[in-house]
């Protein structure tokens, strides 16, 4: 398989190609902006592999492309490059619109023209999977999952600009034939994360000894999916799903922000106990405009029909994620305040 992947050296995106061309023997084309919270040493370990490679681009280009889709032969796009921090959507929304509805037109579009062009079999392999996330979907109550089959009902900037983006691709495929599949995600934490999420925020200031800032009564539920379980979840994906569905890919781990931010100071007391600041204090503060209260995913579909299902659990993710920062000052201070640089 040869595969581009869009927005590779990001946090998803990194996990996915290094998984691609480890463990899977797949070659790979990271195309990526180098936006604010992209980092190419996330991609270290494979940056020499002869399978794979990197260019420097905008899903925005047209001309750019037309020229990466002509000279790599791809047998599929896997579509991660989006603008996907919530607060900033709020504040900035512009540059969701442009990246995640006019960038996604624009990466259909050539992705169309390339597989038009392609003849028999070649033709018939190709895939775009586009990968999208719950918050599409909105809120939920106390009990409800999310299916594949869920109202959308997007509340943030964010979540309604991935929403128009999933629409788009559906629309490519009903419209123009285009073999789309589209994959629907859960919140994802682990090593590699830019420094503006809750987990990594969160650790990087209980080593720091500050205070620990959480939304409204800390109370929101969201399903936690461990990076590697999504990358393998997304193979598969490509792999064995079937064109014109959806897949949802959740870690059937829903915690309250509160109790993982609780669970967060307890690991860091224990795995960097000679820090030299004091306990960090958890405060609350105003929630966010239009805060959903909870996600969780219903993964049946894909667990029953492809064979995936998160092999990670929760306890043992956030101690290798919290393990990951302690450890790694150099990948993460270099990075730190730069959410502001575009």
């Amino acid at each position: 398989m040869r595969v581009i992947v869009t927005g590779g050296a990001g946090f998803i995106g990194s996990a996915v190609c290094r998984r691609l061309v480890r463990k899977s023997g797949w070659s790979v084309l990271n195309l990526d902006a180098l936006t604010y919270a992209a980092n190419l040493t996330s991609s270290a370990e494979i940056e020499g592999n002869e399978r794979y490679r990197f260019v420097r681009g905008d899903i925005c280009d047209l001309p750019l492309l037309n020229q990466v889709f002509a000279e790599f032969q791809p047998d599929a796009v896997m579509h991660l490059a989006a603008e996907s921090h919530v607060d900033r959507s709020i504040t900035a929304s512009p540059v969701f619109v442009q990246t995640n509805i006019v960038g996604t037109h624009t990466l259909l579009d050539a992705a169309r023209a390339y597989w038009e062009g392609l003849k028999g079999a070649k033709q018939e392999r190709f895939r775009f999977l586009h990968v999208s996330t719950d918050e599409v979907f909105g809120s939920l109550g106390e009990s409800d999952l999310f299916t594949e089959t869920t109202r959308y009902d997007p509340h943030s900037p964010y979540s309604a600009s991935k929403a128009a983006s999933d629409h788009l691709v559906r629309a490519w495929g009903h419209t123009f034939g285009l073999p789309t599949i589209v994959s629907h995600c859960s919140n994802n934490y682990g090593p590699y994360q830019f420094p503006e999420k809750l987990i990594p925020v969160m650790i990087i200031r209980a080593l720091a000894g500050a205070t620990l800032p959480i939304y409204g009564d800390g109370r929101h539920v969201r399903d936690w999916l461990y990076v590697d379980d999504h990358a393998a979840a997304l193979e598969c994906i490509l792999s064995n799903g079937r064109v014109g569905e959806s897949y949802n890919v959740g870690g059937r781990s829903e915690r309250k922000n509160i109790d993982v931010v609780r669970a967060i100071l307890d690991l860091v007391d224990e795995l960097a106990p000679c820090r030299a600041a004091p306990r960090s204090e958890i405060s609350f503060i105003a929630d966010r405009r239009g805060h959903d209260l909870r996600y969780a995913m219903d993964s049946s579909k894909i667990e029953t029909e492809l064979g995936w299902r998160s092999s990670e659990s929760f306890e043992g993710g956030l101690r290798r994620t919290v393990k990951w920062y302690v450890d790694r000052r150099d990948w993460w201070e270099p990075i730190q305040g730069t959410s502001d640089r575009s």
